[in-house]
């Protein structure tokens, strides 16, 4: 049970149902899915793990600044995301309304276990 408790196993669970509701949706609804869908989760699944793996270290290390790390990580993801976009966008892409779509809604499910990480910790943190 202190397994589930941990934050990394809740992002690899999370991360599994969402690629359960990406391959449902893949089935379902295709022309809403891009062709590149597997790309894009698979990039911001590594992107907020690393990011989330930093905040962890930094935060250990430094927890008098949170607010400033908190700050980083959302410009470090900010930044990577742009980049994404930019060299997949670039060589000419199909349908890359779709694209930017289902890379934004992917987006804000990630983003919303990071709200959902730091409303988890604000309460050891103050201690």
């Amino acid at each position: 049970m202190s397994l589930l408790k941990n934050i990394h196993v809740r992002f690899l669970i999370m991360s599994g149902i969402l690629a359960i509701v990406i391959g449902i949706l893949s089935l379902v609804l295709p022309q809403v899915i891009h062709s590149k869908i597997w790309e894009i989760f698979f990039f911001m699944l590594i992107v907020s793990f690393l990011i989330s793996l930093l905040n962890g270290f930094l935060l250990k290390s430094f927890a008098e600044n949170f607010f400033n790390i908190l700050v980083l990580a959302m410009i470090l993801r900010f930044i990577a995301s742009l980049v994404f976009i930019g060299v997949e966008v670039w060589p000419g892409m199909e349908n890359i309304i779709l694209f930017i779509a289902d890379f934004f809604i992917i987006f804000l499910f990630y983003l919303v276990f990071d709200i959902y990480a730091f409303l988890a910790n604000l309460r050891p943190i103050s201690k």
